[in-house]
Order: structure tokens, then sequence, then C-alpha cells
């Protein structure tokens, strides 16, 4: 496929107008035509390494692009504006206010879970906005014709390869547990379902609440679960899937002094993998490596975009994180974006041109996280994903590449 990041095609017609400088009679030429983007991510809260890394990915994408514009003359450039969602609704719906109210911003990249952004999808919808999460997954967000895009694999494509996995490893009874939110319920369904049809035998159970700090009663209903089906089939042929993000440590720290919890596989789900949150605790670690955790991370493909490593590099430098995919994707979803609004000026007074211009745009696009081809509801087709566990080098714990999905 042939590489276009950073070939912004150029309207003649629409960048002849002149620069910031001053004309022959000494007035002002015209201002420089600008569009803010938003960004919406948890900075401070659950699933914070991915935002701290999004934020930078987007300040990056906005650097690159600006330069670009300014080497070819061009009198548009893009801006950028990023709040602190903490990975809650009520958060993201207050900071998308704002926007709205202090810069009239109309495009976003973010929020980065299903749970906020069905809390935005009416808002979207009523303000004429476009909105482009790099993180939720929820299938039940799935809808055509709407200006919500996903530049990640939904649940079901990343259920169905943690079943294919799980199926492989021979394990034969899944248990699922999953934080209450659209996104983690939509992956312990969607692994759920998929298990089931290769035939393992799935037990799923209820959903705890996204503030839980306590997990003595889920810990006491996996142990009496697994103690059951251990007994009759083997350890070797149950394990536990978790649907969470960073929570999964004060789980993990409580569950650590377990023998019957420790004694089978878990596997995780996207929202907490690479999480330095988890590794910073020693006992959660700890569980998370003796019980083999490992989870999926959206994979970068092996014919990687030249730019690859520079923005890689770019991202790590500027947030003291390993960026990942889901990372990467802010970045490139900038780059959609600033071709759609740079090249077709009708896109920004008409939503259903910028609709279809953005979804043009988009799967023409090879970008740092590989090819982005959206769907018929505006969400990535297609993708592979990195299995990472954690491991242990003196007294550091720390997530290393373990596999990939088939």
């Amino acid at each position: 496929m042939k590489y276009i990041l950073r070939l912004l095609p150029i309207a003649i017609a629409f960048f002849s107008m002149p620069s910031c400088t001053k004309t022959d009679n000494g007035a002002p030429a015209a201002a420089m035509d600008s569009v803010t983007i938003g960004g919406l991510f948890s900075l401070t809260g659950n699933w914070s390494t991915l935002g701290v890394n999004s934020s930078a990915a987007l300040q990056i994408a906005v650097q690159d692009i600006n330069s670009y514009l300014a080497d070819r003359g061009v009198n548009f450039r893009i801006a950028y504006k990023i709040y602190d969602t903490k990975l809650d609704p009520a958060t993201a719906v207050t900071a998308t206010d704002k926007a709205i109210a202090e810069k009239n911003i109309k495009y976003y990249i973010g929020p980065q879970s299903s749970a906020e952004l069905a809390a935005l999808k009416d808002k979207v919808a009523s303000n004429g906005l476009l909105m482009i999460s790099q993180g939720s997954t929820a299938s039940a967000l799935a809808t055509p014709d709407d200006a919500i895009f996903r530049f990640c694999p939904g649940d079901k494509v990343e259920g169905k390869a943690i079943a294919q996995t799980l199926w492989a490893n021979n394990k034969t009874y899944v248990i699922t547990i999953a934080r209450d939110d659209a996104g983690n319920k939509g992956l312990q369904a969607s692994v759920g379902s998929f298990s089931q049809t290769m035939g393992a035998m799935v037990d799923a159970v209820t959903p705890y609440a996204s503030n839980t700090t306590d997990f003595s009663a889920l810990i006491s209903t996996l142990k009496t679960k697994i103690q059951t089906n251990t007994s009759s089939l083997g350890a070797s042929h149950v394990a536990v899937y978790l649907a969470s993000f960073d929570e999964a440590k004060d789980l993990f720290h409580q569950a650590s002094t377990d023998a019957t919890l420790a004694s089978v596989d878990w596997y995780g789900g996207d929202g907490v993998v690479l999480s330095n949150v988890l590794t910073s605790d020693s006992l959660a670690a700890d569980f998370a490596m003796r019980t083999h955790f490992f989870a999926p991370n959206f994979g970068v493909p092996s014919n990687t975009n030249p730019d690859h490593d520079r923005i890689y590099n770019a991202i790590k430098t500027s947030s003291g994180l390993e960026p990942d995919a889901y990372a990467l994707s802010v970045y490139d979803a900038a780059w959609v974006l600033a071709r759609t609004l740079s090249s077709y000026p009708k896109a920004r007074t008409d939503l259903s041109v910028l609709k279809t211009t953005f979804v043009s745009e988009a799967d023409k696009y090879y970008g740092i996280s590989g090819p982005v081809m959206l769907d018929a509801n505006g969400d990535r087709a297609v993708g592979s994903f990195d299995y990472y566990g954690i491991k242990k080098t003196g007294s550091i714990f720390t997530w290393n590449f373990v596999g990939r999905s088939e």
C-alpha cells in the first residue's frame, strides 16, 4: 500500500490567500486561517498512561502538520487545546462544554473510553461536532452516519482475538469479569461469545462498579468458581479474563495472597495493558507475573510507516512513557483531520461533506499506526494485537512483549 503520511493534497484555489505579512501599501495581509482541535484525554485519572501519551502525540502531530504547511506557504494552521477528562464521563462532558463555550471547538480527538464517548454522543449530534476516539471499543456505540469515528479495532475484533488465544491455550472454562462500563462490558461479552462459539464453557460474573476499591466480594466469588472447576477440569484448563482499567492493580494486590486465585492463568483487556500503575505495585505486579497475565495492545503492522520510529521516539521523549498503537493513532487522527479541513473548505460548513470527506481521507491514509480503513460505522475495520506480560528484573517490574494474535 502506498504511504501517504504528510502528503496533504493542496486545493490551490483555497490556499491562494496571502501569508501574514504586509501588503505593498503597508496594510496587513489576510489573517492566518486556523482551526483548533480539542484533545479529550485522561491525564490524571484511570488509563492515564494512554492519556499522557495521547497528549504528547497530538502536540507532535500539530507541530509536524504546521511545519509542513509553513514550508509550502499555505495560509492555514492547526491549533490544539487539551482537556483532562480523568476517564470520567461527567468530566468529559464538562470539558467539552467548556471547549465549545470558550473556543467554539468543533473537532475533537478522544475521549479514550467508551463510557465517556457514550456520555458525549448526543452532544456531538446536537452541536454538529466531529469526534475521533483512539480507545473506545464498545460495539454498542457502532452507529452508521454519525460524526463519531474510532481509530482502534472494536470489541468484536479484540474479543475474537482473545478467544482464539484462550482456545489455543486449551482454556475450556473461562470466567469473565469486567468493570461496569460500556467498553469493558463489551469486551467481556465479546470474549465470552467467541469463546462459546469455539466450544469453551463461559461463566460471566456480574460487572463490578466502576468506583470499586474493595474487591473482597469478587475475590470470594472467583475463588469458589475456580475451586469448583479446577477440581473437575484441572487448573490448566481454567482461565480468568479481566476487562478493566488501572483498578486491576487493586484487585491483583488484594488477590496476591490467595493461592487459589494464583493457581490459574489470567488474561486482560486493552484498558490495562502497559499500565505503569500496575507495575508500580510490587504485590499486584508479582500476582500478574505468577498468573502469566498478559493483555492485548493494538498492534502496529510489520510493514511500518517510514516515519514510525521518529514519531514513536518523539512521543516517548515527551511523555516519558512507552507509546502504543492507541497513542500513535492520535497522531494519525490529527493528520487525517488536517487533510480533511485544509483541502476541502466546504467540509467546515457542511457536516455531511465533513463526514464523507473524513472517511475518504482515512481510507487512503497509511499512518504511523498502519492503514486507517474504516467500516460502515466509522470504526477501524482491521487490526491485530500484540500481547504484553509482566516480568521482574532485580526489583523492577516491566511490561514485555510475549506474542501476537493470529
